[in-house]
C-alpha cells in the first residue's frame, strides 16, 4: 500500500511567479521523459516482477520516489502561477491572468487547471501511458529506464540553464542529482544482469533458430563507409559469441515481391491502371 507524507521530499519554492516558466516546467512533469512517465514505468515494471528480491525492491523504491518528484513539480508549477503577472502587458490587458496569457502563459493553466499543474507536457499534450515500457524482461526494462533517466536529466539541465530564479534552480539541482543516482543504479543493475544473462535480449531464445550468418554483420546502407572503422564492425562481438564483419556492397537476399490482385469487393486500383502505358482512357465527361 502507499502512505502519503505531507512534507515534500525537497524544497519547491520559487523566488517569484513566472507563468511562462511554469509552462516550460510542465515538460519534465508530464512529457515523454517526465516524472509521471518514470514513476508509472518503474511501478508497473515492479508490479510485473514475478517474485520478490532486490530488483523488484529497487523498482518500487524508485517508483515511489518519482511520485514525490511529481508532487514537488506540481507544487513548484502552482507557485510559479501565483498571480500570473505579465509585466508590461498587465496594463494593456487590465487583468493579470489575461496579460500573462498574452505574454506566453499556457491558457489552460488558467482556464482548465485553475492555476495548477496538469498531467501534460510543455505544449499541452496530455500524458499518455504510451510513453512507458514495462515488458517483464528486466534487462530490456532497465535499459529503457537508463534512457528515460538520461533524457530526463538532459531536459532538467536545459531548464536549469533557462532560469535565473534561485528557488527553481535549487529544486532542479536536487532533481538533477537524483537523476545522476538513478542513471548509475540502472547501469549497475544492467551490468549485473548482463553478467548473468549476457548482453542480447532476450537471452532465452535459442540461437540456432536465428540466421546466425547475419547476426554480427554491419551492412553499408548509406553513402560512405566511415562506420566500418567502428568497434561494431570488427573484432569479437560484444556478447562474445561471434565476430563482427562489414559488408561494403550489400546485395538483396530475396526476389522482388509481386502481390496478387485484391478481390474485386475491396475496390483497390485495378492492376491494369498501375501498369505503365496501359492504354486505358479516363471515362468520358460528355
Amino acid at each position: 500500500m502507499f502512505y502519503h507524507v505531507k512534507e515534500l521530499q525537497y524544497r519547491a519554492k520559487p523566488e517569484r511567479p513566472d507563468p511562462l516558466f511554469a509552462k516550460q516546467l510542465q515538460e519534465i512533469l508530464g512529457g515523454q521523459f517526465g516524472e509521471i512517465s518514470v514513476a508509472m514505468q518503474y511501478l508497473f515494471q515492479g508490479w510485473s516482477v514475478r517474485g520478490d528480491g532486490k530488483y523488484k525492491d529497487l523498482l518500487m523504491d524508485t517508483g515511489a520516489e518519482e511520485l514525490a518528484h511529481i508532487e514537488m513539480l506540481a507544487t513548484m508549477i502552482a507557485r510559479l502561477l501565483d498571480g500570473a503577472p505579465a509585466g508590461d502587458l498587465e496594463d494593456a490587458a487590465k487583468d493579470p491572468v489575461i496579460g500573462a496569457i498574452l505574454g506566453g502563459m499556457n491558457p489552460q493553466h488558467a482556464i482548465v487547471s485553475g492555476l495548477g499543474a496538469m498531467p501534460a507536457d510543455s505544449v499541452g499534450n496530455r500524458w499518455t501511458a504510451d510513453y512507458i515500457a514495462a515488458s517483464g524482461n528486466l534487462l530490456a526494462d532497465f535499459r529503457a529506464n537508463l534512457n528515460a533517466e538520461s533524457q530526463g536529466r538532459l531536459q532538467a539541465v536545459r531548464l536549469y540553464e533557462a532560469t535565473n530564479d534561485r528557488g527553481v534552480k535549487d529544486m532542479l539541482s536536487w532533481l538533477i542529482a537524483r537523476d545522476t543516482m538513478h542513471q548509475n543504479q540502472w547501469i549497475a543493475a544492467i551490468k549485473e544482469l548482463e553478467a548473468k544473462e549476457n548482453v542480447v535480449v532476450p537471452s532465452t531464445f535459442p540461437r540456432e533458430l536465428e540466421k546466425r550468418e547475419v547476426a554480427y554483420t554491419l551492412f553499408n546502407y548509406s553513402r560512405g563507409n566511415e562506420s566500418a572503422s567502428g568497434r561494431w564492425a570488427q573484432g569479437t562481438s560484444m556478447d562474445g559469441l561471434g565476430t563482427f564483419n562489414y559488408v561494403e556492397n550489400p546485395v538483396p537476399f530475396a526476389k522482388k515481391p509481386v502481390l496478387k490482385p485484391a478481390p474485386p469487393y475491396i475496390h483497390d486500383t485495378l492492376p491494369a491502371v498501375l501498369r505503365e502505358n496501359s492504354g486505358m482512357l479516363p471515362p468520358s465527361t460528355e
